[in-house]
């Protein structure tokens, strides 16, 4: 890593960034500590990719290749269409006979990845591609190398569609996933002629250029003629440093939100690269006036964004409460966006894609999403159609992973006897509506993140005035998750439909059949909407405690590669402790719960330090567009929203000196910890706004005020900081936080 400074240098060099006005011995700007390459290479599963977009905007483009490690482009995508499930038209220059270039793969050399601009030598000639984004546009600068002829390939990537070409204009169509997505490109000169595939209709086009020349595009999923409109609005003409500039006071604004002091350099770049994946999504598909939904297949007239591509199961955990602090109005955007899509097809979405919901994972999530951000200030438009879609999911719809729809029999059971019934081993499955080939039921899995879901629309009913025995319905169904308590065993545990122990279960080797990409180990900590229940369940504190270190250390009881066999998400290993999974993001805060906070602050410093490194396996699972890296943000600054729908975070250990959020009223709220260092890791005392604190949480109202907390840090825990019971943070079915919201907050209703 000690040449990774020389590199940004050279980088910012290349760049040819705009100089911002500065303080002697600041840095010009935060994007300078940013290395999207970090985690380019998957740990098991999937790498992050250094996409290169505006923040929340809907072109995204990256160099498509395996991974960080594979010397070839295949093709830049002149836009994702949805994280890592779809791309749209596919852009390479190449050089030579036209015979060998359709699927001809380029090696790459000195590359420069930036948020804002990507730039790179492609082919052995060196040709120079640069690209810099607009909201929904782009721009491609080419400068080839070598002897000609030169060439532009572009292509379709999914079901069907056309490309033609006419003069200097490009347009296309493609089909994918019941929809069409459409782009108009000009040319900064004439094409010199084009060549189409043979056999392949107009699918692939190849369009000869000369040495010097640009293109600048824009995607609609409208028409060709709006895309045309978009690109005449957002890149009228051919100045691509203007582009370029324009995108890097987009990303240098929100990048200065957060600044920070201290820590190591490795320690800036991972914080700021994770802030930077967390601008990846949800993005505004709306086109100046009107967009294209695919929950009904309709071109809607509006002058409000339409926000698409949530994983909601990833994202309610730290994506969403991190711009819920930091962007609340584009966050009343994206849950207004997904009311409507709720009115557009009829359910409320699990996976908001730009194709229509991707009905992916356990729990009715966006209820803890909406609760979540209703609770610290949100508004929500249209209340009603909000909850009746959180309350049709939950009563009339399919509980089940992968499925949205009507009730099966499952779901039937379910809201009989307040559990899903699980299948011993070997056992066939007989309800057709079961994806039995691997995610299967999921049955324990899908009691308890149902029962939090409940939990929320439960609070919402409340909030939203509705009949006591409506809010009493669902807070009944929030305390489901001890139907699957075992107690003897001390584990949540599958039951058959007779309300019998699945004895054969092997709490280790649990796969989807009971649980969702991890084992009974994370899933006994999911209930966040009720640890001092849990905690309870468990024996008290002292015992719970006690489970939580057992977490940390139990041995896999097999080897790795048969563990990672059935459980290929349960990466980034402590003992059973999955760091590279959301569900177990929140678990380490647990110990502020049991008495013990200087446990969490010793078990966050050594997953941050181990698992987040600033290098191509900087990433310990699929980092999920957002998900992961939002607990890294929450997590190095020194708090996290543990139990999302209660406005309170926990405190951590910050890894840094200083911490300043500039909030978007104006107000700061800034995190002390002056003597803060690798070994001063455990916190000694706190002050919040010039008050000692004795307790290891706070509330969001008290950040949202702005204020300071000031931390003494040393390198021996205090282990009577937070330890009282008194002092625990709240938790409960009925926590009086939310209670206390009425009069902290009164612009709620």
């Amino acid at each position: 890593m000690s040449i990774k400074p020389m590199l940004l240098l050279l980088a910012c060099t290349l760049l040819s960034a705009p100089v911002f006005a500065q303080s002697p011995g600041t840095r010009v700007s935060n994007l300078n500590d940013v290395d999207p390459s970090i985690g380019g290479v998957g740990l098991i599963l999937e790498p992050t990719r250094p996409t290169v977009q505006l923040p929340n905007q809907m072109v995204r483009v990256y160099p498509v290749r395996k991974d960080a490690l594979d010397d070839q482009v295949a093709y830049f995508p002149l836009t994702v269409a949805a994280h890592r499930v779809f791309s749209l038209f596919s852009f390479l220059p190449v050089s030579g006979d036209p015979s060998g270039l359709w699927d001809r793969k380029e090696v790459y050399d000195h590359e420069v990845l930036t948020p804002y601009y990507y730039r790179s030598e492609l082919g052995d000639n060196g040709t120079i591609t640069e690209f810099s984004p607009g909201a929904k546009s782009g721009v491609f600068k080419i400068s080839f190398k070598g002897s000609g002829p030169h060439y532009l390939r572009l292509g379709i990537l999914n079901e069907g569609g056309e490309i033609n070409t006419d003069g200097s204009s490009i347009s296309g169509t493609e089909v994918f996933r019941g929809m069409k997505a459409f782009f108009y490109a000009e040319l900064s000169a004439a094409q010199q002629g084009a060549v189409y595939r043979e056999g392949a209709g107009k699918r692939q086009v190849l369009v000869k250029v000369p040495e010097q020349v640009s293109m600048r595009y824009a995607i609609s999923y409208i028409s060709v003629e709006q895309a045309k409109a978009n690109l005449g609005r957002e890149i009228p003409g051919g100045d691509f440093n203007a582009v370029k500039n324009k995108a890097y006071h987009e990303w240098n604004k929100v990048m200065s939100q957060i600044n920070v002091e201290g820590g190591t350099p490795a320690q800036r770049r991972v914080f700021y690269t994770a802030l930077y994946r967390c601008y990846e999504r949800m993005v505004d598909i709306s086109e100046y006036g009107q967009y294209y939904s695919g929950f009904d297949h309709q071109v809607h007239k509006s002058d409000k964004p339409f926000y698409v591509d949530n994983w909601i199961w990833d994202n309610y955990i730290a994506l969403e409460p991190l711009h819920t602090i930091l962007n609340p109005k584009k966050e009343a955007d994206k849950i207004n966006s997904y009311v409507d899509m709720y009115k557009q097809g009829g359910w409320m979405p699990s996976f908001a894609l730009v194709f229509g919901d991707w009905p992916a994972m356990t729990g009715n999530h966006a209820a803890t999403w909406i609760l979540d951000a209703y609770l610290k200030g949100i508004p929500i438009a249209d209340k009603e159609a909000a909850y009746a879609g959180l309350r049709k999911n939950s009563l009339e719809g399919t509980l089940l992973p992968w499925n949205n729809g009507p009730a099966t029999v499952l779901d039937s059971f379910y809201n009989a006897h307040g559990y899903m019934p699980g299948l011993p081993y070997g056992e066939a499955e007989t309800v057709p509506q079961v994806e039995n080939v691997w995610e299967k039921r999921q049955a324990v899995s899908v009691t308890l993140e149902n029962s939090y879901s409940d939990w929320a629309i439960g609070q919402l009913g409340k909030w939203f005035r509705k009949p006591v025995e409506e809010q009493r319905l669902f807070l009944n169904r929030a305390y489901h998750y001890k139907n699957v308590y075992r107690a003897d065993k001390g584990f949540m545990w599958a039951k058959d439909k007779q309300g019998n122990w699945i004895d054969n279960m092997d709490p280790k080797a649990a796969g989807r059949e009971f649980f969702t990409e991890n084992n009974a180990y994370t899933y006994n900590w999911v209930v966040k909407h009720d640890l001092q229940g849990l905690i309870r369940l468990m024996g008290g504190r002292q015992a719970a405690e006690a489970k939580l270190d057992q977490l940390f250390r139990e041995d896999l009881g097999t080897a790795k590669f048969h563990f990672w066999k059935t459980q290929p998400d349960a990466s980034g290993l402590v003992g059973q402790f999955v760091m590279g999974n959301e569900p177990s993001f929140h678990i380490p805060y647990i110990y502020n719960y049991t008495g013990s906070p200087w446990k969490a602050q010793k078990r966050i410093r050594m997953l941050l330090d181990t698992w987040y490194t600033d290098n191509y396996f900087g990433i310990p699972g699929d980092e999920d567009g957002g998900g992961m890296s939002a607990f890294v943000v929450f997590s190095m600054m020194g708090f996290f929203p543990v139990t999302p729908g209660l406005p309170m975070y926990n405190i951590g250990s910050p890894v840094f000196t200083k911490v300043r959020i500039n909030l978007p009223d104006g107000k700061v709220f800034s995190i002390n910890a002056p003597k803060n260092s690798a070994g001063n890791l455990y916190i000694q005392g706190a002050m919040l706004n010039g008050k000692p604190l004795n307790k290891a949480w706070f509330r969001h109202k008290e950040l949202q005020n702005g204020g300071t907390l000031n931390l003494v840090m040393g390198p021996r825990p205090n282990k009577e900081w937070g330890a009282s019971p008194a002092d625990q943070p709240p938790s409960g079915v009925m926590s009086p936080l939310v209670n206390e919201q009425w009069m902290l907050n009164e612009t709620r209703p």
